[in-house]
């Protein structure tokens, strides 16, 4: 078994119940696990000098969606607002191939381990009737590839514009080919042990995409196989005024009414809550994937964060996809989560550590983990380390734990470890060339673009 020592870390922000910052400390790591974590010294087959770093607990990223990193910064959309958005974009998305899904999924995964994330959950939904069926595959071969600890969903969408939804015929899919699907990848793919690397989610899409009838099946087959569920709700007034439109009730009171509540559910978004629907989400442990860049860009609202926190209401940090972003920096979107609710809820805003600990403990739990989130002995030893020796730095380190939000990070991070396995040094990816890995990504976007 393969060993490494963190040595005399400047602050290990620890992220525990007890929200302890260890100083001038070591972290032992063994396989892939912390083993021993303290001022003794240790022997270890690799030693990494951390004396000028701050070590904080791995990113778990809860909703993104990676195809769409091969359709950020077109001009067409950059004033649009989510339906027009979608409906722009379903005409490019339509054409997407498994080239296309492998090497946008690259992109972004790296650009998220190289910003200190080590876990991250992407929604795929975009199934063209040619050539799709192993889009997830692709995915988790990515994934694999890089290092990075994946969970996917296999998202859907069954009410095309033809049937009163949104996206184009030839990306919707029937119910039984849907299931059958997700049934195999979790069969093949999901992991549900300590320490898992792989796991499998299901997602359909919105209820403006899908029909209760795929939310229902989608739901019985989740829970046979004890695996979670996701969708976006409440994301925009427009979504509200189509299931008030359509369904009669509000969006929140349509997933109820499918069985989508519990602490095995989490939504994207969860911008437009009301009172009651707020104190639904905390008696029933349903999860909210906040989402600050892509709110913003799309213009879709400010979620309650401060006041979900308050009731207890699970929540997690996220990127949405490439295309609402336009990045895929989970440390980006923790500054931006700070400084948005700031100026929104004042003294009644998290702090910066709270939002660090959206970004860590709060994903976990939104993913069910309880083997990450967190720098404890017995855990995976998932972090990210950073120098504070160089001139952004100077004069910041008096609260390590709040740092990442109120001054944040303009660079890529120094080191991320995922299971034991150094994935970034000295900000660039490990076994992989950088240069390389961006010319063939350039070129996969390049094809799928024309």
């Amino acid at each position: 078994m393969s060993s490494l020592l963190i040595r005399n870390a400047q602050a290990i922000v620890t992220v525990d119940d007890g929200d302890r910052v260890l100083e001038r400390a070591n972290i032992l790591i063994e396989g892939n696990r912390i083993s021993k974590m303290g001022k003794d010294m240790y022997e270890a087959d690799r030693v990494i000098d951390a004396s000028q770093m701050f070590v904080y607990p791995g990113l778990v990223n809860v909703h993104h969606h990676l195809y769409q990193t091969f359709t950020r910064n077109l001009p067409q959309v950059q004033k649009l607002e989510l339906f027009d958005w979608l409906r722009y974009l379903y005409e490019i998305w339509k054409g997407i191939t498994p080239d296309a899904v492998y090497h946008s999924s690259l992109t972004g995964i790296a650009d998220l381990m190289k910003n200190g994330c080590t876990t991250v959950f992407d929604h795929h939904y975009v199934f063209p009737q040619q050539n799709s069926a192993h889009f997830i595959d692709k995915q988790f071969e990515a994934a694999e590839r890089l290092g990075i600890r994946f969970v996917a969903s296999r998202g859907s969408m069954t009410l095309g514009k033809d049937q009163g939804g949104l996206p184009p015929m030839s990306v919707v899919q029937d119910l039984d080919t849907i299931l059958a699907d997700s049934e195999r990848l979790i069969d093949r793919y999901h992991d549900a042990g300590a320490g898992s690397m792989r796991q499998v989610v299901l997602a359909p899409c919105s209820p403006f995409s899908v029909s209760a009838d795929l939310m229902r099946e989608s739901a019985a087959l989740a829970r046979a196989k004890g695996v979670r569920l996701h969708t976006h709700l409440a994301e925009t007034k427009n979504e509200e005024a189509y299931t008030l439109e359509r369904f009669r009730m509000r969006p929140l009171a349509y997933m109820e009414s499918l069985d989508w509540l519990g602490p095995d559910v989490w939504y994207a978004h969860g911008i437009h809550f009301n009172d009651e629907e707020m104190r639904l989400l905390a008696q029933t442990k349903t999860g909210v994937a906040h989402c600050p860049i892509s709110n913003m860009k799309l213009s879709s609202g400010i979620a309650r964060v401060p006041e979900m926190l308050s009731m207890g209401i699970p929540v997690g940090l996220a990127v949405d996809g490439s295309a609402s972003n336009d990045g895929s920096n989970l440390l980006e979107e923790l500054r931006i989560a700070y400084l948005l609710h700031r100026l929104q809820s004042s003294a009644q805003a998290p702090s910066g550590y709270d939002l660090l600990k959206i970004a860590t403990k709060g994903g976990a739990g939104i993913l069910g983990r309880s083997d990450i989130g967190s720098l404890e002995v017995g855990k995976e030893a998932d972090l990210f380390m950073i120098r504070v020796d160089q001139i952004d730095a100077v004069g910041t380190q008096t609260d390590p734990k709040s740092w990442l939000a109120t001054v944040g990070l303009k660079r890529p991070v120094d080191y991320t470890i995922v299971a034991g396995k150094v994935v970034v040094e000295n900000g660039r990816l490990v076994g992989e060339d950088e240069e390389m890995l961006a010319k063939d990504c350039q070129a996969s976007f390049e094809r799928f673009i024309q």
